[in-house]
C-alpha cells in the first residue's frame, strides 16, 4: 500500500515537471513568435523608407505619439531596433533549444514516455 503511494507521488511529480517544462517551452515559442512578427514589421519599413530620399517627411510612433521625422533620422534608428530584435531572437531561439534538450535528457533519466489521447 505505501509503495501503491509513493508510486502515485512519483508520477504526480514526474507530471508536474513534465507540464512544467511543456509551459515554458510554449511561453518561449509565443515570445518568438513576438518578436519574429516584430522583427518583420521593422524589416517591411526600413525596406519602404531605405529607397526615399533622405530629406523626405515621415511619421514615427514613440510611446504612443505620432512624431514628425525625416527619413534620414528615422532610418539609423530603425536599423539599431532591427538589429536589437535579432540579437533578442537569437536569444530566445537559445533558450528554447536548451530547454528543449533539458527536457529530453531528464525524460531519458525518468524513463517518461508521452501518451498522446
Amino acid at each position: 500500500m505505501a509503495q501503491q503511494v509513493a508510486s502515485a507521488k512519483r508520477q504526480q511529480d514526474l507530471q508536474i515537471q513534465y507540464s512544467n517544462y511543456k509551459e515554458t517551452l510554449q511561453a518561449i515559442a509565443q515570445k518568438i513568435g513576438d518578436v519574429e512578427q516584430e522583427a518583420e514589421e521593422h524589416k517591411l519599413v526600413l525596406d519602404t523608407l531605405t529607397p526615399l530620399p533622405g530629406g523626405r517627411k515621415c511619421f514615427r510612433m514613440i510611446n504612443g505619439v505620432l512624431t514628425e521625422r525625416t527619413v534620414q533620422d528615422v532610418l539609423p534608428a530603425l536599423q539599431t531596433n532591427a538589429d536589437g530584435l535579432k540579437k533578442v531572437l537569437d536569444e530566445l531561439l537559445k533558450q528554447y533549444r536548451t530547454k528543449q534538450d533539458e527536457m529530453e535528457k531528464w525524460k531519458k533519466k525518468h524513463n517518461v514516455q508521452v501518451v498522446q489521447q
